[in-house]
């Protein structure tokens, strides 16, 4: 194996143990979201977007010059096959095809994994956002109703207190408070349904998002034993070839 398809599969390798590593389930995306925050990759980040489309770019070369090498050999193998060349020539180009077949299947699923990489960091970037965004909502519906429950409740203090009273002028006074009061918690219980609406919004983009992740999840675990079965239909065509 020369050295960029040697550099190809280590990439590869790569790229499947941090994938695996992001789809561990006890790490939650807000804790995702601080690592990504931290210093290094804040500096990373200003040229994460130049060597990605570098990356697509190399491998997308490597891909082309795998089916390139892979239409050569096999042209190649028909023709001195149908010749009746001796067994080590014909030997000799069913081991150029495997190879330029493995090469194949490398660029191939570097370059796929490389894009479900970008998503999957993606997603659970929009995952750890909605997160927060629905905390804070939850906060705020918690905190609107407590102050709902306090007016309320001064409300019924005033009323007790004024109950036994006759005098207009008092009564009048109390009744425009009373109205107050009212206008309040009427203002108070449409926040109340306004951050309400919110939160169920929040909820459900939320619970969008985590489909969609464990779609992509089951899609990468689908592709994942295909691969396996690919690498060992290799590895015996490999044997075959050594026996």
């Amino acid at each position: 194996m020369t050295f960029q398809w040697t550099a190809v599969a280590a990439f590869l390798y790569g790229e499947i143990g941090v994938i695996l590593v992001l789809c561990l389930p006890f790490i939650s995306p807000l804790r995702w979201q601080k690592i990504f925050m931290f210093p290094l990759w804040s500096k990373m980040a200003v040229f994460w977007n130049k060597m990605f489309l570098t990356i697509i770019v190399l491998l997308i070369v490597l891909f082309l010059d795998a089916v390139r090498e892979v239409r050569k050999y096999s042209s190649v193998h028909v023709s001195e096959k149908a010749a009746n060349v001796n067994s080590s020539a014909f030997d000799h180009i069913q081991m150029k095809l495997f190879r330029s077949q493995r090469n194949l299947y490398l660029s191939g699923f570097s370059l796929f994994l490389w894009l479900v990489l970008r998503r999957t960091v993606t997603l659970l970037t929009q995952l750890a956002k909605e997160m927060a965004s629905h905390a804070a909502l939850e906060t705020q519906v918690n905190d609107a109703t407590e102050a709902a429950k306090k007016y309320m409740a001064e409300n019924e203090r005033l009323q007790e207190a004024l109950s036994g009273k006759g005098d207009s002028k008092k009564k009048e006074l109390t009744d425009a408070t009373e109205e107050k009061l009212k206008e309040e918690v009427e203002h108070l219980k449409a926040e109340l349904q306004k951050t309400s609406n919110a939160f169920h919004k929040a909820k459900t983009e939320v619970a969008a998002v985590k489909k969609q992740s464990e779609g992509l999840r089951r899609e990468y675990e689908h592709l994942m034993k295909e691969f396996e079965q690919l690498q060992q239909s290799l590895n015996k065509a490999e044997d075959k070839k050594d026996l």
